[in-house]
């Protein structure tokens, strides 16, 4: 199994590499130190799972990952990470990362690596704990996790509503420039080609939350 490591403590990521690879089954094909550096890692290296932290500096994990996945839907990553936190763990379950263990979990690591790798899911003890009530908060659609903000929100329901770029400029007081902007915007957001790709999705996805 290929693996690339992405952590902005050197020492952390370091331990990680040695560790890991005494196993014997797992090769740590590239280190990175920054979420910047996540994206061109896995083009140049393609792993098998991207193992990552969350909070650092420059670009965090989350938005690294999100930026992965619209390039990569089918990348698996592994967050490894020192916080617990339900903003986080919300976000990942939203993103499609396919698990949030904590560092302090060392011996879990390698095994939620292989697990990850034969399709599975994995969250670490303490994060087991919080999902039931987690699930309960994500049966609204959580606009946050997809970087989606009020004014793109707005837009987006009037284009599924059907209203052309200007009678939705009418509507929110705005240019005609600037809502294909707010559009174009939504629609790399969410990896859709066309409005009418947005309309489907905001009835298949954010009402049916």
């Amino acid at each position: 199994m290929n693996i690339v490591v992405i952590d902005d403590d050197k020492l952390v990521a370091l331990s990680l590499k040695t560790i890991l690879e005494s196993t014997q089954q797992i090769t740590v094909a590239a280190i990175g130190s920054g979420g910047e550096e996540a994206l061109p890692l896995y083009r140049k290296h393609s792993p098998d799972v991207l193992l990552m932290d969350i909070r650092m500096g420059g670009m965090d994990g989350i938005e690294a990952g999100q930026q992965l996945l619209r390039e990569f839907p089918d990348a698996r990553i592994l967050y490894l990470t020192t916080f617990a936190d339900d903003e986080y763990i919300i976000k990942a379950l939203g993103m499609g990362a396919k698990g949030y263990i904590l560092k302090q979990d060392f011996e879990s690591i390698a095994p939620a690596l292989e697990a990850v790798m034969r399709g599975q899911s994995v969250f670490g003890e303490k994060i087991v704990t919080k999902l039931p009530e987690l699930m309960k908060q994500r049966e609204e659609y959580d606009f946050e996790a997809h970087g989606i903000n009020a004014k793109e929100r707005e837009i987006m329901e009037l284009v599924a509503r059907g209203l052309s770029n200007k009678e939705i400029a009418g509507e929110l007081f705005l240019g005609e420039g600037t809502v294909r902007n707010y559009l174009s915007t939504l629609l790399e957001k969410l990896a859709l080609r066309d409005r009418t790709q947005l309309a489907v999705y905001y009835y298949t996805e954010v009402r049916k939350a």
